[in-house]
């Protein structure tokens, strides 16, 4: 393993900060493959930090032994501002590292730091798989979400990668200064993992996603395992565009949740409640609007009209 440094400055609140990653290369001189795992764009979404932690001990051990024949580089922290604060943005600049990539006029740290960033990605990567979490709202089943216009590169990669769902959906404007839209427009295949809740881990979604991971870096040629994983990788939902539906709020007040994210639900089946707890009043009984499997569901109780409840994939079936 060894330890490189992308790119450091000087912060506004003082000291020096320096990303890093760790890169494993194979004992050949011409890797087969190389795949980059990042993480940490958002400074609260922790599983992905975490998973790189996984990643880094499990590549470590791989390294002793002829089985790595291709180059794995991890990313696990680009944001180490907003990830020392747990939050979301960039502290001091408020800044989101997630809508400054592919602006390269930019001459801002946040600006300049997601340049570097991407410009050592591109130069050292054939794949790249950027993990995030859900925001505190919502809780979200392990999926891979891919952008229509990519998906035919996208959705066979994903199938590897253990995962429940692959959601397949529309562009729209907010993902041209993201890092997986922008790499992907490079012809760098780049898929995006979301899951969780941010500012929490759940370890039952890490080991599920580790081993998809490793299934991925075996599936590409990039390591060869002599003692096969028991874990079974099954394949996941797709779901493609006009296949999610979305439940919304219609009143104010606390959501009670009376569901369980991963359930299949049918149509018109209970997910929960929304109360009024000053009058002690059911505001809205919250039932899903079609049946599928519920893989988005509300977390933060507090829900003002039209915030997002859940979200159910429906007529998916899994990847063939």
């Amino acid at each position: 393993m060894e330890t490189k440094n992308i790119v450091s400055f000087n912060s506004p609140l003082g000291g020096s900060i320096s990303i890093f990653k760790q890169t494993f290369a194979p004992a050949s001189l011409r890797p087969v493959k190389r795949v980059s795992f990042v993480a940490g764009l958002h400074g609260d979404e922790l599983e992905g930090v975490y998973l790189c932690g996984l990643l880094i001990q499990f590549l470590r051990k791989l390294q002793e032994t002829d089985a790595l024949l291709g180059e794995v580089n991890v990313y696990p922290a680009l944001n180490p501002s907003a990830i020392n604060s747990g939050t979301r943005l960039w502290p001091y600049f408020s800044s989101d590292m997630n809508r400054t990539l592919g602006q390269n006029d930019g001459k801002g740290i946040p600006e300049q730091t997601s340049k570097a960033v991407m410009d050592d990605l591109i130069t050292n990567s054939d794949l790249v798989v950027d993990f995030h979490a859900s925001n505190l709202q919502l809780k979200e089943l392990p999926q891979i979400r891919i952008i229509e216009k990519f998906a035919d590169t996208l959705t066979p990669l994903a199938g590897h990668c253990g995962m429940d769902l692959v959601w397949i959906h529309p562009m729209a404007g907010i993902f041209e200064s993201t890092l997986g839209y922008n790499l992907n427009k490079q012809n760098i295949p780049t898929l995006v993992v979301e899951t969780g809740t941010c500012l929490r881990i759940n370890q039952d979604n890490c080991n599920q996603i580790l081993a998809g991971m490793v299934n991925l870096l075996e599936k590409t040629g990039v390591i060869v395992l002599n003692n096969k994983s028991e874990t079974k990788i099954n394949p996941p939902i797709i779901a493609q565009p006009g296949q999610v539906a979305q439940i919304n709020s219609r009143a104010s007040g606390l959501f009670i949740s009376r569901a369980r994210l991963g359930n299949i639900v049918e149509k018109g089946e209970p997910l929960g409640q929304i109360v009024d707890p000053v009058h002690g009043e059911v505001m809205e009984e919250v039932v899903s609007t079609c049946g599928g499997i519920l893989f988005t569901l509300r977390e933060q109780p507090l829900v003002y009209e039209g915030a997002l409840l859940a979200r159910v994939a429906f007529d998916c079936g899994p990847l063939e």
